[in-house]
């Protein structure tokens, strides 16, 4: 089962990496320092798992894998984006990422914003594009297009960056950094599974199953994440480990210690599993991912 589930990644990671390739500008178009860091910002590093997660929903509720490319390329677009955003000096101020030089270090500071306000209107032309004969519903389509906008939003993703920068050096409840990483972490991944799920013929009911689902698993992915920048190395990360310490950054491990963050992820994994286990559907690779996502060492 492990061997299959190995081979189905890396079948998907591959798909994906071709399919970001043909979106993004080529380097070789005006204006080219920009097109280059976009590419630089989202080819060739990273687990994938906002894809892999849209994928897996996707299969779940027999959506078209083209239909699946395209949202998966866009949320991946906006993480991307994010990523860069985040390590600009004027946030996190980081160097390292996936193991190369940050984007603002390897082009310079405007460059790297550039390319971030890019990657994000990419993503939504990405959307906008889907075909018609994947997606028929306009819609459907419609949804798809706002739940990203929710995602990446003040009540999404950027507003829970805002709740993290204000953090900093603060003593939040455990139920505040909650909050704070399903906006901040949680609320991409469940646009990630919501996504691949609308490109399938999933009702309400099986949206809102797999809405609880990556409530869980947005959470469970940042409690590892914590974890393993308290453990890990940077070699091994691929980005500067300790960096939530050394800034005063509360984390889950900061908060309750290394012992029970560890109590919390197995907690999180099992709930996880029992959103799925209420599903009808086909949802093994949902299950393996959570698995992956609980035990990653990256």
């Amino acid at each position: 089962m492990k061997e299959d589930f190995a081979a189905w990644m890396a079948l998907i990671q591959r798909r994906v990496e071709t399919a970001l390739d043909h979106h993004l500008p080529p380097a070789s178009i005006a204006p080219t320092r920009l097109h280059e860091a976009m590419r630089y910002a989202v080819l060739g590093g990273g687990k994938r798992m906002r894809p892999l997660l849209a994928h897996a929903a996707g299969e779940a509720v027999g959506a078209d894998p083209r239909a699946v490319d395209a949202v998966a390329c866009a949320v991946e677009f906006i993480h991307a984006y994010s990523l860069v955003h985040d390590d600009l000096p004027c946030m996190d101020d980081d160097v390292l990422r996936r193991g190369r030089p940050t984007c603002h270090v390897q082009y310079d500071e405007a460059t790297a914003l550039l390319a971030g306000d890019a990657l994000q209107t990419l993503a939504f032309q990405v959307l906008a594009e889907l075909p018609a004969e994947l997606v028929p519903s306009c819609e459907r389509r419609l949804t798809m297009l706002a739940l990203l906008a929710q995602a990446a939003g003040s009540r999404g993703m950027a507003g829970g960056q805002a709740i993290d920068l204000a953090a900093v050096g603060l003593a939040l409840t455990v139920e505040e950094l909650e909050f704070m990483h399903i906006h901040k972490t949680g609320a991409l991944i469940r646009a990630a599974v919501l996504l691949g799920a609308q490109c399938g013929a999933a009702d309400e009911a099986t949206l809102a199953a797999l809405a609880h689902f990556a409530n869980r698993a947005g959470l469970l992915f940042q409690v590892v994440d914590d974890i393993l920048d308290a453990e890990g190395s940077t070699t091994t990360l691929g980005k500067t480990a300790g960096k939530d310490a050394a800034q005063e950054k509360p984390t889950y491990v900061s908060m309750l210690g290394l012992a029970r963050a560890k109590e919390l992820a197995a907690s999180l994994r099992e709930e996880a599993h029992a959103a799925l286990a209420a599903l009808a559907a086909d949802t093994t690779r949902l299950a393996q991912l959570t698995d992956y996502i609980a035990e990653r060492q990256f």
